[in-house]
């Protein structure tokens, strides 16, 4: 059977040639269409009768293409982001397929046709003030975990960095004279962002004797239990008490569990680029 016919050489060209050589996306970018289309594919397969090596292109209908969708919201339990996320990858392949083979144009208009859900957007909250001072009083900066805690904490709050961010920043990468950091963000870019006078201490007193290929904040667990600190409501004792029932892992800073991965919620700050919210 003529390979122009058959998907499987089309997905092949897409995920190795199209997405890595010659657009360059992100990795994850790249590994996020490979699992779109690792759940359509057996869809289709299942839906058609067909075993997925004899898989025609026209066989991915946008009928079935609906259908999946459908099946990605019910049985899956999939949000409608993650519902349009893998729409995404089927048009990028169907306008893939069709840009190199002029006979699959009209295939193509049809798997486009099949539009994106308005999905509704989540109202990001924020901390005022003396919300966040409160916040960042709460680790004992007495110990050596507590002063890590309140440098990282006042960190996010200063730059605005993602929890994610923030685990990947090295010290080579702190320009304390200058006072700015260089942050590596999602898909490979980067930015500098401005740092104030009493961040600049904390983290030249956090950094002492480590060298600069080191990790500005060398525990991964110190991300992973950020999210229990950013509560509005924690005094310095209930912080104590909260922490002395914490997981050991999260305690002496060993690697975390696959579960306690899991547990991890996302946590946000506002960033602050004036000088004028700066604590104290």
């Amino acid at each position: 059977m003529n390979d122009k016919i058959l998907l499987g050489p089309w997905v092949r060209r897409f995920l190795l040639e199209h997405l890595a050589a010659e657009r360059n996306l992100a990795r994850n970018t790249q590994h996020s269409y490979r699992d779109a289309l690792t759940l359509l594919i057996p869809f289709v397969a299942g839906k058609t009768q067909q075993t997925v090596d004899r898989l025609q292109v026209v066989d991915v209908s946008a009928d079935l293409v609906r259908l999946f969708l459908v099946d990605l919201e019910q049985t899956r339990q999939c949000a409608i982001t993650t519902r349009n996320q893998r729409l995404a990858a089927v048009h990028a392949l169907a306008r893939f397929v069709g840009e190199h083979s002029p006979e699959h144009i009209a295939w193509c208009g049809q798997i486009r046709s099949v539009s994106f859900k308005k999905a509704s957007k989540a109202v990001i909250p924020y901390l005022e003030k003396p919300q966040m001072d409160a916040l960042l009083a709460a680790p004992d900066r007495q110990t050596a975990q507590g002063r890590r805690d309140h440098a990282l904490l006042l960190f996010l709050y200063n730059s605005g960095t993602r929890a994610e961010e923030a685990a990947q920043v090295l010290v080579s990468e702190l320009d304390l004279a200058g006072c700015s950091v260089k942050i590596r963000g999602k898909g490979g870019k980067q930015r500098h962002c401005p740092l104030w006078p009493i961040t600049v201490v904390e983290l030249t007193t956090l950094i002492a004797g480590r060298s600069t290929a080191a990790r500005l904040f060398f525990s991964i667990a110190a991300v992973i239990r950020l999210p229990a600190l950013a509560s509005t409501h924690w005094s310095s004792g209930t912080y104590a008490r909260r922490r002395s029932r914490c997981p050991r892992w999260r305690q002496n800073g060993s690697a975390p569990t696959r579960s306690a991965i899991r547990w991890r919620r996302t946590c946000s700050a506002p960033a602050w680029t004036s000088t004028r919210f700066a604590p104290g």
